[in-house]
């Protein structure tokens, strides 16, 4: 066989696999069509007969933000803190951004002799970095606050409704008888019920303020019970003990990690330690560190390792943390 018979043969079969490609296409959009078809006639001649409820779950909606973003927004989207929620800082977040300014320019010192001129590029990179760190701090301690405190604040609205108390009397006695943070909340929760806002509106922002799942199944539990009935009381009951478990095994994780830590812990003070008890023995022999340039390379190296162990080791122990 000659070689214009093969490109022949090799034309015809590919002429035939686009046709029937070409079939194949057009049968699958015609069974698809149909089946379009009796799904739709399904539809609109069972639609009178069926009941259907729908339910809204706002708690897990994501919202956007539209309109554009002021300086102070971005500000506070760059270094990691909130203007809504100055109250819940130590002091004022200017403060804590000159604070976190000083160490920044104290790592830019450190890193001077190893780095050079580039050093300058450390301190916009570890300013941002310590603040986001401080502000993300705080905000995590809170969180664990509230996260240990709810168990008790549902078995506290879990009692109140046994005893037929009303669901917002119950949200009433959280904000009156929990701790802080969790009485805060709940009081705020209670001051947007008193001025109008439904509750399931209310609870859906306070979900959203804690930024934590548990309450988000909190305001969905109660956004299905106004919505469509049914037992609150063994709800959150059962939501009050997986918290329960959730916290028992997050503690069973940091009893694990403990070793680690303090292995960490160690390592980090080692360095300092010795340093400064060479320092009490011979002064001029580490004075090296910080009048020789080659002391000060080595000196910013060796604070550069230790942080960047330090920062392994902790992003180690939180990724097995539950």
């Amino acid at each position: 066989m000659n070689e214009g018979a093969v490109q022949y043969l090799m034309l015809m079969g590919a002429c035939l696999s686009l046709i029937g490609l070409g079939l194949s296409g057009v049968l699958v959009s015609r069974a698809q069509s149909e089946n379009d078809r009796r799904s739709k006639r399904l539809t609109t001649i069972l639609a009178p007969h069926l009941r259907t409820t729908q339910i809204e779950l706002s708690a897990f909606t994501v919202r956007e933000e539209h309109g554009p973003r002021t300086a102070a927004g971005t500000l506070s989207a760059i270094f990691g803190f909130s203007l809504e929620r100055q109250a819940l800082y130590p002091t004022r977040w200017y403060v804590i951004l000159a604070a976190t300014f000083m160490l920044a320019l104290a790592a830019r010192y450190a890193s001077n002799e190893l780095l050079g001129s580039l050093s300058w590029a450390v301190l916009p990179t570890t300013w941002v970095l310590f603040s986001r760190m401080f502000f993300k701090r705080v905000e995590n301690k809170r969180r664990s606050s509230l996260l240990g405190q709810f168990p008790d604040a549902l078995a506290m609205i879990v009692r109140s409704i046994r005893v037929g108390v009303p669901v917002i009397d119950a949200v009433r006695n959280v904000s009156l008888a929990a701790p802080s943070p969790t009485a805060g909340e709940f009081n705020r929760l209670v001051d947007q019920i008193a001025v109008g806002t439904p509750l399931d509106e209310a609870v859906t922002e306070l979900a959203v303020r804690t930024g934590l799942a548990e309450y988000r199944f909190f305001a969905t539990a109660l956004s299905l019970q106004t919505q469509t009935g049914g037992t609150l009381s063994e709800t959150l009951e059962n939501l009050a003990d997986v918290i329960r478990k959730r916290a028992a095994l997050k503690a069973r994780g940091h009893a694990m990690t403990a070793e680690a830590r303090t292995s960490s812990a160690i390592l980090a003070m080692l360095p300092v330690v010795t340093g400064g008890m060479l320092y009490v023995i011979n002064p001029s022999y580490m004075m090296i560190l910080f009048t020789d340039p080659t002391g000060k390379m080595f000196f910013s190296a060796a604070v550069i390792s230790l942080i960047c162990g330090m920062l392994c080791i902790r992003a180690i122990i939180k990724a097995v943390l539950p």
